[in-house]
């Protein structure tokens, strides 16, 4: 293993991800949960992914690294890399979301752009649904 080549990158991710850590050696247990989702964003980053599925990125974390992480989702779609995020929290979904895909049993029933979604709509389609499956 080159770990001088590993020292870089894990200084460049820290940076970029604005990582907050006494050291770069730490270990990642030991940092905030927003720092942890930082960490983990950052390893799979490394693998410089054409597509990157997102599932609850921001649940458990503070305002602030939310923030962060909303800001570095939008980089990366600027730079041309697919996101799929998976939320629960429904005003994350319509603050971030180019397209929204509304499930039920595991099948997408609709599909809204983001100019047509509300949150009503997206309720909406979702309890009727769910109604009719009952």
């Amino acid at each position: 293993m080159d770990f001088g080549k590993e020292k870089k990158i894990a200084m460049d991710y820290t940076r970029r991800l604005a990582v907050k850590t006494p050291a770069i050696y730490n270990s990642v247990s030991t940092l905030s949960g927003g720092n942890q989702q930082k960490v983990a964003l950052s390893r799979w980053l490394m693998t410089k992914p054409s597509v990157l599925i997102l599932d609850e990125p921001t649940q458990g974390i503070d305002v602030g690294a939310k923030a962060e992480i909303h800001e570095l989702m939008m980089e990366l779609a600027e730079q041309g890399i697919a996101i799929l995020m998976i939320s629960s929290e429904l005003p994350e979904i319509l603050g971030m979301s180019d397209r929204i895909a509304i499930m039920s049993g595991g099948t997408i029933v609709t599909v809204i752009d983001r100019g047509e979604a509300t949150q009503d709509k997206i309720l909406s389609v979702a309890l009727d649904h769910n109604r009719n499956e009952n």
